[in-house]
């Protein structure tokens, strides 16, 4: 599982879908971006189809994502 402390573009709220890591200011799941990535949405679609999203908000967080998974894991 990825760590989503540090990225600016996320938050987690306890109250709020049910504590999971949501686009700041949104109610749309961190998760939804790779879900829709994985059937094919282009980045811009998901923009489109989730409104509060920016396009600046998943450069950020597909960064954050790349950069976790190419640092090794301790475990």
């Amino acid at each position: 599982m990825l760590d989503w402390s540090s990225c600016p573009a996320v938050e987690r709220d306890p109250k709020r879908v049910s504590g999971g890591w949501v686009f700041r200011g949104t109610r749309v799941p961190v998760s939804a971006l790779f879900e829709n990535l994985e059937d094919g949405v282009e980045i811009t679609q998901f923009v489109e189809c989730f409104p509060g999203v920016t396009l600046d908000q998943v450069r950020i967080v597909l960064d954050q994502a790349a950069k976790s998974l190419a640092s090794p894991q301790v475990v």
